[in-house]
């Protein structure tokens, strides 16, 4: 780790400890005050502090969003680790469980079938938005900024004929996704899996989502849209474990 991250980290900890004003932890690092002064609106920059009317700096909303965020991850996976499981057992195919983190999508929970091929998915594993059912079904149900922000920097490329490749594609996919209150990945990211997903909610909207996945010669999508009213009912009760 660069000696400036290591030192910003530190920043952190002791501002979370006790706000502190510029000169006190100039004194407390052993930097010269305009050094220190630097540091600190870099960190305000990117909301991790923030100064208050008394000269002092606390943390920052940013930094209080991020880690109200990675609790959330953690309670979606254990809130659904039960549910996941039956309702694995009860289709019979692999059931992922993703969460939003901040500007990623990330899997944070999966029952898989056994008897059935290895997915790429892993838990702990960045979604690749844009062509995968979970991906999709979070993406449809948050609001425009925090969309743009997921979707910042993502390089589109065509892993099925079918992959959508751009943003107007996927904006329309999106629409569709938001109306009929599902998503799919039709061959999109692998030629011969397809997958389906419902959004997982808590009372700060949609924060995961819930899929079922399948290889295609086992169960196309017909098939798996059969298996909805099971998904909606455990995705409400993740739901309601959330609170």
């Amino acid at each position: 780790m660069s000696q400036s991250v290591t030192r910003a980290a530190h920043i952190i900890d002791a501002i979370a400890a006790d706000p502190r004003t510029v000169a006190e932890l100039a004194e407390e690092f052993g930097l010269h005050r305009s050094t220190m002064f630097r540091e600190l609106q870099a960190l305000e920059q990117v909301g991790w502090v923030r100064k208050r009317g008394s000269g002092r700096y606390t943390l920052g909303t940013r930094l209080a969003a991020l880690s109200k965020q990675a609790l959330d991850s953690l309670d979606l996976r254990e809130a659904g680790a039960e549910h996941v499981r039956r309702l694995q057992r009860r289709t019979g195919n692999t059931v992922h469980l993703a969460a939003l983190m901040d500007r990623s999508i990330v899997y944070v929970d999966k029952a898989e079938d056994e008897a059935g091929v290895r997915m790429y998915s892993r838990i702990g594993r960045a979604v690749i938005p844009y062509c995968s059912a979970v991906g999709k079904a979070i993406l449809a149900g948050i609001d425009p900024a925090r969309r743009d922000a997921v979707l910042d920097g993502v390089v589109w490329q065509r892993y099925t004929e079918l992959t959508i490749d751009s943003r107007e594609r996927l904006d329309r996919e999106l629409a569709l996704t938001a109306a009929r209150g599902y998503a799919v990945d039709d061959r999109e990211f692998e030629a011969f899996v397809n997958c389906i997903a419902v959004p997982i909610r808590s009372s700060l909207g949609v924060v995961g989502a819930l899929s079922v996945t399948a290889i295609r010669m086992v169960a196309d999508l017909d098939r798996l849209k059969a298996e909805l009213p099971a998904m909606r009912e455990t995705a409400e009760l993740i739901s309601r474990e959330l609170g």
